[in-house]
């Protein structure tokens, strides 16, 4: 049924009802849509015929995935399916803390300085250096130069593509940031007089996660697994690098993502929260327990 306005003015009306009037466009196609046939995005709202292609077009994988960590409803997956926000802010931020690095003056030198990792940071009465335990994680914020920063960068944005719609933001983020904790600790246990800066033990504990993730869901892991193997092979080929971070993180994400698929039903959420603080709680301990005993002896 159609009515003298929707004649006149079509735009204004959905087009699969005709009688309805509206003001919200379909994001994909720009079509107008009442309140019924709108399906919330992560861009904004769709329409179901949008709707039933983008799922039309997923890979048997991507099908995988959605049916085992999409959640109940299919707008949740599609929400969650939007651009990785959080994979650009840690890019932002990163970068322009990289950038800074770089100022002449004796700018980069400070900025470095106040953000490296190194234990005895974490250890007052056994060092002339004052407690900073933050340093744990800003570390993962500041690199060694330019090629370092690149490198870093460039993994994190591939990655953080697939990986972040895959698990959702918040579970995404603690990735990274416990990842990221996971190499300073393997720093301070494995080599407690070394300093260190750099994402890589977070990009390690995306990969592993990545690696562990991609398994339950039956995908070929193989070119993972091959990456992971040679970037950790070249920690102990090329000087400089602190293979104790790459191999933190990446047991770390690895547990992290064993978690994550363990507890992925809503009802497990407490628990999956729960296994996460007592990691980093864990994490904690052995950082305070460990190298103090490695120093002294």
């Amino acid at each position: 049924m159609t009515t003298p306005e929707f004649t006149s003015n079509r735009e204004n009306f959905c087009y699969r009802h005709p009688d309805r009037q509206s003001f919200v466009l379909c994001q994909r196609c720009m079509r107008t849509i009442c309140p019924a046939c709108q399906t919330q995005a992560a861009v904004g709202v769709i329409c179901p015929e949008c709707m039933k292609a983008d799922r039309k077009a997923q890979s048997p994988a991507q099908k995988r995935a959605q049916r085992r960590w999409g959640g109940a409803s299919g707008t949740a997956t599609i929400a969650r399916r939007g651009k990785p926000v959080v994979t650009y802010t840690l890019l932002a931020v990163t970068s322009a803390i990289g950038l800074l690095q770089l100022l002449p003056g004796g700018i980069g030198d400070a900025i470095t300085s106040r953000m490296l990792f190194a234990a005895a940071y974490l250890y007052p009465d056994l060092s002339p250096y004052p407690f900073e335990p933050w340093r744990l994680l800003t570390a993962v914020f500041v690199h060694g130069g330019f090629i370092h920063l690149a490198l870093n960068m460039l993994a994190l944005w591939l990655l953080g593509q697939g990986l972040e719609p895959m698990l959702g933001r918040a579970r995404y983020l603690a990735l990274y940031l416990i990842s990221g904790l996971g190499g300073s600790v393997a720093v301070a246990v494995i080599d407690p007089t070394a300093a260190t800066v750099g994402a890589s033990g977070a990009i390690f504990g995306m990969m592993a996660a990545l690696l562990i993730v991609g398994r339950h869901i039956g995908a070929n892991v193989t070119g993972i697994l091959v990456i992971l193997g040679i970037n950790f092979a070249l920690g102990f080929v090329i000087g400089g690098i602190a293979w104790q971070a790459h191999l933190g993180g990446a047991i770390v994400g690895a547990v992290i993502a064993f978690i994550y698929t363990r507890t992925r039903r809503r009802e497990q959420r407490i628990w999956q929260i729960a296994l996460l603080i007592a990691l980093t709680a864990l994490l904690i301990v052995i950082v305070a327990v460990v190298p103090p005993i490695l120093i002294t002896s």
